[in-house]
This record gives C-alpha cells, structure tokens and sequence, in this order.
C-alpha cells in the first residue's frame, strides 16, 4: 500500500527477479510519461521504491494519486496468479497504417471464464500489417509463458498468420520467416497450445489497444 510521509506518496514493490522488476519499470515509464508526471525511484535487483510528489505544490496532489493508481494497475497486472496461471486464452493483434508505416501491436491474456489477467501493447515503428501482427504473437506468447501458462488457446484475427502457424499457407515473404520461426519455438514451451482465426469483432480489445496507441502517435 502507498503510504504517504513527508509530502509524499511512497511504496515499494519486489519481484521475482531483476527481468521482473525491469518490465515493471519499463510499463511504468509508459504511464507516467502519458501523464506528463514522473517518479522519483530506486532500483535494487527485484525491488522497486517509489516516491511521487507534485514539487510545484508542494504537497500530494491527485496528480500524484492518479499515477499510484495507475503504478498499482501495472503492478497488479503483471503478478502471475497464485500457482501460476495453468491455462489461458491469449488475443493478439497488430496494425500498421499504411503498410508499410506506423505501427503497433497489443495482447490481451485472459483466463479461461474470459477475466483479464494482463492487456499491454507497444509502438512498433514503421512496418507492415503482417509484420506488426507476428510481432504481438511473440510478444503475447513471451507474456504467457512468463504468467506460468501451461495450456493456451491464442486467438487472432489474421487468418494468414494463423494459417502459416498452422502449416495451411507457405511463408512466400522472406521477412516474415525469422518471426515465424521465433513463434515456433515459442509454442514449443508451451504443453498444449491452440492457434485459431476469430473475426475482429472477438478480437475487440487487442484491436482497440493498437488503434489507442497509434492514435497517441499522433499528438
């Protein structure tokens, strides 16, 4: 729990590891430049201290309460579930708008009554459609394994992707082979794991997220 002395929110967090308390740090970067506010903080192997103050008042602010609860969302997120998470559903998506051009890419990891365990998504640069949705399969398929997933169910609404995965389509595109193969080796960590084409309509909340995140490239 945040506490606040001194003028200041405070709170630490501990991790798993330094890879753990990193990414941490990583998404919390992302949320706190999004609102133009940052943290003062440490970093020791898997632990994490932040202080949050507004300076030009001089006191906490709701600035500083909006970023806590912001920070604690990230936090909450990332925790894998007691035990790990044994079975998952994952969505993936990737968009570019012009194809080539920008783009992003965003997964959502969910349990297998549909509650959303983790949603992230990134800017990319400037790449195609194709390239953009191999690149959130991979970064989705990381995720789950890091969450303990042992069973996953992934779901895009690429169809071609799916079908290459599958072996239904051949790879025509040499640039997409080096992603397919890191896809292959990912699911090969995996117990049991299912590639499936939804429309877009099932993939909503993906598809949000990399539309959501190309639009801030734009301001």
């Amino acid at each position: 729990m945040w506490q606040e002395t001194d003028k200041q929110l405070y709170r630490e967090f501990k991790f798993k590891d330094f890879k753990e308390a990193f990414e941490f740090m990583e998404k919390v970067a992302k949320a706190a430049e999004a609102q133009n506010h940052h943290p003062e903080w440490t970093n020791e192997y898997n632990k994490v201290e932040v202080w949050l103050s507004t300076h030009s008042e001089g006191k906490v602010t709701e600035k500083d309460r909006a970023l806590a609860k912001a920070i604690d969302e990230i936090f909450d997120g990332q925790k894998p579930a007691a035990g790990g998470l044994n079975q998952a559903k994952l969505f993936t998506d990737g968009g570019s708008r012009g194809n080539p051009g920008p783009s992003a890419i965003a997964f959502v990891i969910c349990k297998m009554d549909d509650t959303v365990v983790e949603k992230a998504g990134d800017y990319i640069g400037e790449t195609t459609n194709n390239q953009a949705e191999y690149q959130a399969l991979k970064a989705g398929l990381k995720r789950a394994q890091e969450l303990g997933v042992k069973k996953l169910i992934v779901n895009l609404d690429s169809e071609l992707v799916v079908k290459q995965i599958n072996g239904q389509y051949k790879i025509k595109n040499h640039e997409l082979l080096p992603h397919y193969n890191d896809v292959k080796q990912l699911a090969g960590q995996f117990d049991e794991v299912t590639f499936q084409h939804v429309p877009r309509a099932l993939n909503a909340a993906a598809d949000k997220e990399v539309n959501r995140i190309l639009d801030q490239q734009k301001h």
